[in-house]
């Protein structure tokens, strides 16, 4: 299958897409329709040429703006469509061509993302309006996830929560650490062994993967549990709930807006949550920019080194996403934090790899395990499972 498959990613206002060849030297039209809804919804992104555009959809609704990328497709027309779905709880264990089944079981899981399953779904049908005849395949964020062992997904709770809710460790970003611990074990020459892997952005996680399957990773129940992010707070004492609720009298929903969009980096900061800032203000002694960026980096180096013990050998580590790929403070302040593993980071290879650059950044003549810096593309995993399931069924 050589034409291109389209990426979607829905939100409940939005709809990033990226058109992908099979050919990865071919160039991507991708792009994001935003605000949608609004009188001030648009679409903007890249043609072939690189050139950029922006073009208003006052009050696009979902269908309209996918007739609106179907027109900068540029007449190359997919083959299937790929869709991003957030949770897809134990019901998939890989990516799903769309019947109605799998649409009532995404339905069946909206509860444990509600923010992000029903955005999703309301992305298919408006896909199935506009290419009614192209197959719609699912893939999950947590499908990568399903490997782990019972010791690491169950939570300690009474077992009837388990077998009549669901309630359990899914992990997410599972697209992205999947991408990341593949394509390190084609650039090393340790192969598909143990690594470690850093998926740092606004949303961070951490995942140990063991032959090219996840055996642990950072994320919950939720995408709150973890490593400090942006606005979300992480792991904090499961009592704080109950806390805040009986000391300043705050309501769950007052509770849930706090930890997921009041907290992380701009909480802890005051300022932001962009790391660039966070770092540019620490350097200058911004205090809550200096702890932030401490706690942000301990956080990480301590949820690593938990995961370690998931693994039968470490290979190396591996960081991602818009901080793990840019920030060569971060990596450094990290590796410090771990100087038990036998990282030798490679302090100008650190500085040097920035803005989308892969490479290993380990001291010269260092046998122990690597460090690399792998840009995710979390879009490109989508369209691949995408056409190994049409495959399959061909």
């Amino acid at each position: 299958m050589n034409a291109p498959v389209l990426v979607i990613n829905c939100g409940s206002s939005s709809i990033k897409y990226a058109l992908i060849d099979s050919d990865p030297q071919a160039p991507r039209l991708a792009g994001l329709a935003e605000r949608l809804g609004g009188n001030d919804a648009l679409l903007k992104g890249k043609n072939s040429d690189g050139e950029s555009f922006t073009q208003p959809l006052p009050n696009a609704d979902h269908t309209q703006a996918l007739n609106a990328i179907l027109e900068r497709l540029e007449g190359r027309l997919p083959v299937a469509v790929g869709h991003r779905i957030v949770h897809g709880g134990e019901h998939f264990t890989q990516a799903a061509l769309i019947d109605d089944s799998v649409i009532e079981a995404i339905e069946t899981t909206a509860a444990l993302a509600p923010l992000h399953n029903p955005a999703n779904l309301a992305g298919i049908a408006a896909t199935q309006k506009v290419f009614p005849t192209l197959p719609q395949v699912a893939v999950f964020d947590t499908a990568f996830h399903q490997t782990l062992p019972p010791q690491a997904y169950r939570y300690a709770l009474p077992e009837t929560l388990y077998t009549e809710h669901r309630i359990r460790r899914y992990g997410f970003h599972g697209t992205s650490h999947a991408y990341v611990s593949q394509r390190a074990s084609e650039l090393s020459s340790c192969g598909a062994g143990g690594w470690l892997t850093a998926h740092l952005g606004n949303g961070c996680s951490t995942s140990a993967v063991w032959n090219n399957q996840s055996q642990d990773t950072s994320m919950g129940l939720t995408p709150l549990e973890g490593l400090v992010m942006g606005t979300r707070s992480g792991d904090v004492d499961p009592g704080l709930h109950a806390h805040l609720h009986r000391q300043l009298g705050w309501s769950l929903d007052q509770i849930d807006t706090v930890l997921n969009k009041e907290s992380g980096l701009l909480g802890l900061s005051g300022l932001t949550n962009d790391m660039r800032e966070i770092e540019t203000q620490a350097l200058s002694g911004h205090a809550g920019a200096k702890l932030a960026l401490e706690v942000f980096c301990y956080r990480i180096a301590k949820s690593l080194a938990a995961l370690s013990c998931a693994l039968p050998q470490l290979d190396g580590i591996i960081f991602t996403g818009g901080i793990g790929e840019n920030s060569p403070t971060v990596r450094h302040r990290v590796l410090n934090l771990l100087p038990h593993f036998g990282f030798a980071l490679d302090g100008e290879a650190n500085e040097a790899t920035t803005r989308g650059k892969e490479g290993k950044l380990d001291s010269a003549n260092h046998t122990g395990p690597e460090v690399w810096v792998i840009p995710t593309d979390e879009e490109g995993r989508i369209a691949m499972e995408t056409r190994h399931c049409v495959e399959a069924l061909t």
